[in-house]
């Protein structure tokens, strides 16, 4: 890979965040916030990579509010697809590559064992439904794209599109709330670090051959387990109970299972991230050092 010059869309948030703090390649990083640039912007995205002339552009800007989205469909697929696709679009133009992020909710969640990237999506939700757009759109605008798919994302910078919190966040303000929490315990994911996707998309970045990777924490849980670990290593006294997603009634439906297999990060030997439970540890330990 020549030397290269790399946009960073959406730096402030808490997967941008730790690709800043962890790019390491031999070149220049332009991290951009959401003060710099409005990804619906079209034509200032497209003057303002000309300007940067950047040989990638990694893209962690979302609309990731999934309940919400089930109501304002419009606003989901203006960042989660269109925006998406004009930025493809202006890359295709400078020869580019697009770095673009999705999720494990495009796929439908009736199988009990890991999804590869070659597996079929069937998004059950608005949200889903916007994500898997902007890959397509993402794939089909930029020859060069690569699209990585994460889950359950949580990291010290927190998600500025869910009000600066994640799951982890919201669990431990809960139970210093002294609330009873119910927890979803009939969903299984791939929870994962932010920290160490970012570590690992720069080291995948110059390798990358196939269009779609799955980058998540190693094993599976369920968001009951999740919480339930989230306490135990906080040290913190709750009062959890499990409930069905039916009972929990979420406007948005979830898969029963989203938990993605690395097929292609494995190809490029390269399938080696750390355990949720190491990764969640480790989580907790620099969010208690950074206070």
């Amino acid at each position: 890979m020549s030397r290269p010059r790399v946009v960073l869309i959406g730096a402030a948030g808490q997967l941008g965040s730790d690709l800043v703090r962890t790019f390491d390649l031999d070149g220049e990083l332009f991290p951009l916030t959401r003060r710099d640039l409005d990804l619906l912007d079209a034509a200032r995205v497209g003057a303002l990579l000309a300007e940067l002339r950047p040989t990638h552009v990694v893209n962690t800007a979302a609309y990731n509010l999934v309940d919400h989205a089930e109501e304002d469909r419009d606003t989901a697929f203006a960042l989660n697809a269109r925006a998406v696709g004009d930025l493809a679009a202006a890359c295709q133009r400078l020869g580019a590559t697009l770095v673009h992020f999705s999720t494990d909710y495009v796929f439908d969640g009736r199988r009990s064992t890991p999804y590869l990237e070659s597996d079929a999506p069937n998004p059950l939700s608005v949200y889903a439904e916007s994500k898997l757009a902007g890959e397509r759109l993402a794939l089909e605008r930029c020859e060069r794209a690569r699209v990585f798919r994460d889950c359950g994302l949580y990291g010290v910078a927190r998600s500025s599109g869910k009000g600066g919190t994640n799951f982890v966040e919201t669990m431990l303000r809960l139970a210093a709330e002294g609330r009873q929490i119910r927890v979803v315990a009939d969903q299984v994911l791939g929870p994962s670090y932010t920290l160490d996707l970012a570590r690992k998309v720069w080291k995948v970045l110059p390798l990358a051959v196939h269009p779609i990777y799955h980058l998540t924490n190693a094993g599976e849980t369920s968001w009951y387990d999740f919480a339930r670990r989230v306490f135990e290593l906080a040290g913190v006294a709750r009062d959890l109970r499990p409930v069905t997603a039916a009972e929990f009634g979420a406007r948005a439906r979830r898969p029963a299972y989203s938990v993605l297999g690395h097929g292609n990060l494995s190809a490029l030997r390269e399938d080696d991230l750390r355990p949720w439970e190491a990764a969640l540890a480790a989580y907790v330990a620099e969010r208690a050092s950074s206070r």
